[in-house]
């Protein structure tokens, strides 16, 4: 389920931080009269009133100085590229050009925004200022105060309102792929790499999806695969971990469709034609020539990690190149020199939210880059690249 992405941003003490708190009730962001407490955006999940589970994100002042504090500033500037939506707080009936600065980078890229006149308790927002600003920018405005509460009703209900606007409805993973009552095998591997005690995310939100189709999900292992198959089962469509594919490909016949998780979510996050075209160019690596692994997560790296282990070397071998590889986690930002990259290869995106994913893609197809995700890499070295798309053709 996507949980909307809300932004805060300010000059430092603005009063982000108290307004965070004061909106969610809880003591969220650290509070602090010395100008720059906040230094990397800070992010949240909390229930809010009227909008269900959101990520608050609080950010460094728009305002900060200093190296340190452009280097703050720019992190809250990537920001702007990657929520659903802004709260610009302005105090003392004063929208400056830092402000104005900010509403244009919001409209760049397409970012919706509401802006709040905050620390009403202490000067409060002249009613003529209001109606102008909510003339002039399109958006809407109104007052708060963390100390007070004054506004905060409100405010919630201006937020829930944009969210109903801009946020896309839940899509489902699957889609018209499966019917009620039908089977999906699911052939998920414990190794190193696999949470103890529990599923990927992945694979529990492809269960929810099938559970949500009144559908049956079948989960096993690889070494289970062929049992399973031998006893008589007849799945209607099997869904694999994307380094198994050469395996179970041996075990499901042809005419049982065949894709992975990685696959499933490049079509379900809207990047799968780029993926679908980008892909070809392992054909084409050369010696020397440099690859870019995103993964959106942060973990632990094994021996076993696919991002930074086992996907360079199938890459080395399959290729027969002296490549080099480089590789970014979680939210990190991107290489400057993104065109010295001959292909950047990105994970299934399963912990970041759609607009996250699009927005680092469409970065790398700016600059004329050639895109592919883990699992149609992973299939097409395996020789089964048609195979695991046709479903989504």
């Amino acid at each position: 389920m996507h949980k909307p992405q809300i932004a805060f941003f300010g000059r430092r003490n603005s009063g982000k931080s108290s307004l965070i708190n004061a909106l969610t009730g809880q003591v969220v962001a650290i509070v602090s009269d010395v100008p720059g407490t906040t230094t990397d955006p800070v992010r949240k999940v909390m229930e809010l009133n009227g909008v269900g589970a959101a990520v608050l994100i609080d950010t460094a002042g728009m305002d900060d100085e200093g190296l340190l504090g452009e280097q703050r500033v720019a992190r809250t500037r990537a920001v702007v590229k990657e929520v659903d939506l802004a709260i610009l707080l302005f105090t003392n009936n004063t929208l400056g050009f830092f402000e104005r600065q900010w509403i244009a980078e919001c409209k760049k890229w397409s970012l919706p925004y509401l802006i709040v006149h905050n620390k009403s308790d202490e000067v409060q927002l002249d009613p003529g200022v209001g109606v102008e600003l909510a003339e002039e920018l399109a958006a809407d405005v109104c007052e708060c105060s963390a100390i007070n509460g004054e506004g905060i009703d409100l405010l919630l209900e201006l937020i829930a309102k944009n969210l109903l606007v801009i946020t896309p409805p839940t899509t489902s993973l699957l889609g018209n792929l499966i019917t009620k009552d039908q089977t999906v095998v699911l052939v998920c591997p414990i190794d190193s790499e696999a949470p103890e005690g529990r599923l990927i995310l992945p694979q529990v939100q492809t269960i929810r999806d099938i559970l949500d189709h009144q559908a049956i999900a079948v989960s096993l292992t690889q070494e289970s695969l062929p049992a399973y198959m031998e006893a008589g089962g007849r799945p209607d469509i099997v869904i694999t971990d994307s380094q198994l594919f050469g395996w179970v490909e041996k075990w499901i016949p042809p005419h049982i469709p065949l894709t992975s998780f990685s696959v499933l979510l490049a079509h379900h996050k809207g990047l799968f034609a780029h993926f679908l075209s980008g892909t070809p160019v392992l054909d084409k690596l050369q010696d020397g020539e440099k690859v870019l692994i995103l993964e959106s997560c942060t973990h632990h790296a094994t021996c076993e990690d696919i991002g930074r282990v086992k996907l360079p070397n199938r890459i080395t071998s399959y290729t027969g190149k002296s490549l080099s590889f480089e590789v970014v986690a979680g939210l990190d930002p991107l290489p400057e020199q993104l065109d010295s990259f001959a292909l950047v290869i990105q994970c299934g995106g399963c912990m970041v939210t759609r607009k996250q994913l699009r927005a680092r893609i469409a970065a790398v197809l700016a600059q004329g880059v050639p895109v592919s995700n883990y699992g149609m890499a992973l299939a097409y070295m395996s020789g089964i690249f048609d195979r695991s798309v046709a479903p989504f053709r």
